[in-house]
């Protein structure tokens, strides 16, 4: 098969055995690809039949699939593909009910942040709980001075007096950022999103935002949920890098399909909902209180 982004030439031989391919260079920028099948014996008198299948046209999974088997493994969703493919089917589920691709994405987003919204909170609780243990820390650290080997020791005897994992609030991320990758080859490799439009400006899910409209609203809400959430970084450099991340994000975003930035709009916007409903119930804990950060 040869493959571009949205298309792809496949040629299929019929399934009577062992096919072995084979490409050669003919010279002058002419490439020459082909297949050897078993050898067909055909008797005085007899007729036999030989018939391969030729697909030339874009990469829509469901005509491939149908046409041969696994034909619809040629479009590329990466090493996440065991991810991408089963969104991608979501995807399409709702959309025969939408009629929207724009639309589906918003529904598919809901759908993925309430399935992690369990994670979400485990994130949220193990921050808050290492927020209440730095007065001890700062505590300890000025006690023990200079002695590193001490603080460590002791570091990890308060977090497990206090059953708390200094790593709790990452696991949860390492576990979603496969999920925003999946959805990135998903929505950048499906030709079903190519020229698909979803309102106003955005007549390509596939393609960037003409107008950088939709990157600069995923900056923002990206911001505002960094303002809204309480810190532990006390170091003033890595202030200032947290303090540029939306900016940094931003500018990545503006290459980014449309339908991709849709998506993560929609997840900060789910992402604020469910960090103040968290905090509500932290708070109740005594593990948070809405004390305005400092600037």
């Amino acid at each position: 098969a040869m493959l571009q982004q949205y298309f792809t030439t496949a040629w299929v031989p019929q399934n009577n055995g062992t096919n072995n391919f084979y490409t050669a260079n003919l010279g002058n920028g002419i490439v020459a690809i082909g297949y050897k099948s078993q050898p067909v014996l055909v008797q005085p008198g007899q007729t036999d039949k030989l018939q391969s299948v030729l697909w030339v046209g874009p990469a829509i999974q469901d005509k491939m699939a149908a046409v041969a088997p696994h034909l619809d493994l040629t479009v590329d969703y990466g090493w996440l593909w065991f991810i991408s493919q089963p969104l991608f089917k979501l995807l399409k589920f709702i959309h025969s009910f939408l009629g929207n691709w724009g639309f589906s994405i918003i529904v598919i987003t809901f759908i993925v942040r309430g399935i992690m919204y369990p994670l979400t909170k485990a994130q949220y609780t193990s921050m808050a709980k290492m927020r209440m243990l730095q007065p001890k820390i700062q505590a300890m650290r000025e006690r023990l001075g200079d002695d590193k080997q001490r603080q460590s020791q002791e570091m990890m005897a308060l977090y497990k007096a206090e059953k708390v994992n200094p790593l709790g609030g990452c696991f949860p991320l390492i576990i979603q950022m496969p999920i925003f990758l999946a959805l990135y080859y998903m929505l950048s490799a499906s030709v079903e999103l190519r020229h698909a439009p979803f309102i106003l400006w955005i007549h390509d899910l596939s393609a960037q935002d003409p107008y950088y409209i939709l990157p600069i609203i995923m900056g923002a809400t990206m911001f505002f949920i960094q303002k809204m959430s309480p810190t532990t970084v006390t170091d003033p450099m890595q202030q200032k890098i947290m303090t540029f991340m939306p900016v940094i994000f931003t500018v990545f975003f503006l290459w980014f399909p449309s339908g991709l930035v849709v998506y993560y709009i929609v997840s900060n916007l789910v992402t604020i909902i469910q960090q103040q409903l968290i905090y509500r119930g932290l708070e109740k804990r005594g593990l948070h209180s809405r004390e305005k950060k400092k600037s």
